[in-house]
């Protein structure tokens, strides 16, 4: 899988009992960084950026076809954009 971390963070916390692991964006991160390597969370970001890069031109299309059965960004106030540079910026704060 191209982005095996990241689908790991959105698809393991975000997803519809996402209140196992906490109720905001931070919560759920914490949860995730809590269980990751330094290494892994690195791995992480760079798949953000990744994903953003191979993706620049249908965001918005691409985080549904991929994450989309899972997690939807506006539930969190969030364009996908905005979410996946929210996520970005808590993992790099761990």
């Amino acid at each position: 899988m191209r982005y095996e971390n990241l689908f790991q963070l959105i698809c393991g916390r975000f997803h519809e009992d996402f209140d196992l692991f906490g109720n905001t964006i931070e919560e759920l991160v914490l949860s995730f960084t809590c269980e990751c390597t330094p290494e892994e969370i690195n791995a992480t970001v760079a798949e953000i950026d990744r994903f953003k890069s191979d993706h620049s031109g249908n965001l918005d299309a691409a985080f549904e076809e991929n994450f989309g059965y899972q997690c939807d960004p506006t539930l969190w106030d969030k364009t996908t954009e905005s979410f996946l540079d929210k996520l970005k910026r808590l993992l790099l704060s761990e």
